[in-house]
């Protein structure tokens, strides 16, 4: 069964037999605005907690999205590429920004369960 995490910088990670699929909050893209380019990363490409892994454009700003753990990108969502709003339209499903393999799953105990990051939002 997937588990569901939160950074305070916005992200979801939903993780299932130590691969966590990625993305921004519903919050994280109201606050962004429509959103007009995703600059996706490469498969095999290694990340550190708090490296910048996807760069957002919207009409409003461009925003980094970070690696919330350390790890390996095994997949982006090339679905992106073609239509960025699904970040808007599905934040938490068809909008997710990449899949990674958990280098440290001790890392995860730092991260907010949902109570936690509804609270941090207000």
């Amino acid at each position: 069964m997937a588990t569901t995490y939160f950074t305070e910088d916005h992200e979801w990670l939903r993780v299932e037999n130590g691969v966590a699929t990625v993305g921004i909050t519903d919050y994280a893209q109201e606050q962004l605005g429509d959103l007009v380019f995703v600059e996706l990363p490469e498969a095999g490409k290694t990340l550190s907690k708090g490296d910048t892994a996807v760069v957002v454009e919207s009409v409003k700003a461009a925003s980094d999205v970070y690696a919330p753990v350390d790890g390996e990108i095994l997949e982006a969502n090339q679905a992106l590429s073609a239509d960025p709003a699904l970040v808007n339209s599905a934040p938490t499903g068809d909008g997710w920004l990449w899949k990674m393999k958990l280098a440290d799953e001790s890392q995860l105990e730092g991260l907010l369960d949902e109570a936690g990051y509804k609270s941090h939002i207000g």
